[in-house]
């Protein structure tokens, strides 16, 4: 708007100084109300806006009108186009322009010396000035446009990671109760039935044990839930969380229960990164307590063997084989063993034992080792 207004001012300004008749006077003002309409018109047709500019001015210096020059009808067309990314096709015409200017001019007989010196030096110097400050400004707020937008992305991109930590350190509290609670209660399950039976044998030294056994699977559980829950907490004591040097007392728990568990171990546990015996310590956790609930077994064999580059590991029972989950149990278990593995790298292998039980076969590599 402050364009258009300052053509029309300028343009009408030039035509009221040079005098002239009434009808030259009123033909000059129509033009100037016509050049200040076009740089409202050059935002969404900046090229048209271009050529009418052009031919209103040759058209006015036909119909040999009061001068008013080269500047002030063109400029702010110029500008405006140059802003809407068309400087090239801007600085085109205003070339066109003055070389019909001078043409004109010096077929008309003016001083050459004048037409090609000061004056043409002047106005060719005002038109690149006015293209080069709105492509400028065009570039400005297309650098702005690109700032803003590399913030937005980069913003999106905070939030995306953020989520997705978030949704990560979920899966691994959800993968941590389910572990410890779910062993837990299946222990606590199997323990409670036994000290029914022992009660009803009146065999209170039976039905002492599986209550002790039940007082410590309790406690491991406890343990371990602060242990998770403490991951929640700024402040307080931490936990350290299992690994393989819990393991014996792991099978101890399930031994006292009345299942008979053996341990064999190959190679030195004491070499294995923590993250990897926490990760190996909820597999044998949650294929035990799978056990438990499904197998029916009377016999469980635990086998952990650690080389230079890998540790391995077996959980083999002597029950009725492969069962599905029950309606209330989904799977979690056995999903969030396979999640744990994966985070690490390893790979994790389930299904029917040779001997006619079940078996899980887990193995994972050493960090520092190729996988």
């Amino acid at each position: 708007m402050l364009l258009a207004a300052g053509t029309f001012a300028l343009v009408a300004a030039a035509v009221a100084t040079h005098g002239g008749s009434a009808a030259e006077a009123a033909l000059g003002y129509c033009f100037a109300v016509g050049f200040g309409a076009l740089p409202l018109l050059t935002s969404r047709w900046p090229v048209p806006a271009l050529l009418a500019m052009a031919l209103g001015v040759v058209t006015y210096y036909t119909l040999d009108l009061t001068p008013i020059g080269l500047a002030a009808p063109t400029a702010a067309v110029l500008y405006a186009a140059a802003e809407q990314g068309r400087a090239r096709a801007a600085a085109l015409v205003a070339g066109a322009l003055l070389a019909a200017s001078v043409v004109a001019r010096l077929a008309e007989g003016d001083d050459a010396s004048i037409v090609l010196g000061v004056e043409l030096g002047s106005q060719a110097a005002l038109m690149v000035a006015v293209i080069a400050l709105g492509d400028a400004v065009r570039s400005r707020r297309s650098l702005r446009a690109e700032m803003a937008r590399q913030a937005a992305a980069a913003a999106e991109e905070q939030r995306t990671e953020a989520a997705r930590q978030v949704e990560a350190e979920r899966l691994r509290i959800a993968r941590e109760v389910h572990d410890t609670l779910g062993h837990a209660v299946s222990v606590v399950t199997l323990q409670s039935a036994v000290a029914q039976e022992a009660l009803a044998d009146d065999a209170p030294e039976d039905a002492m044990a599986a209550l002790a056994a039940i007082h410590a699977a309790g406690s491991s559980a406890m343990a371990e839930l602060r242990a998770t829950l403490g991951t929640l907490r700024s402040s307080g004591p931490r936990y350290p969380m299992p690994g393989l040097d819990r393991l014996a007392e792991l099978l101890e728990g399930v031994n006292r229960g009345g299942l008979p568990v053996e341990l064999h171990v190959t190679g030195q546990l004491d070499a294995v990164p923590a993250v990897v015996g926490t990760t190996a310590y909820r597999v044998v956790q949650e294929a035990l307590t799978n056990v438990l609930r499904h197998a029916q077994a009377t016999r469980v064999d635990v086998s952990v063997r650690v080389s230079a580059a890998r540790l391995s590991l077996d959980v083999v029972d002597d029950g009725r084989g492969a069962v599905l989950p029950g309606p209330d149990d989904h799977g979690y278990g056995l999903r969030g063993m396979s999640e744990r593995i994966a985070l690490l790298g390893g790979t994790v292998d389930v299904g029917q034992a040779d001997a006619g039980g079940f078996r899980v076969h887990a193995d994972l590599p050493l960090p520092g080792t190729a996988r």
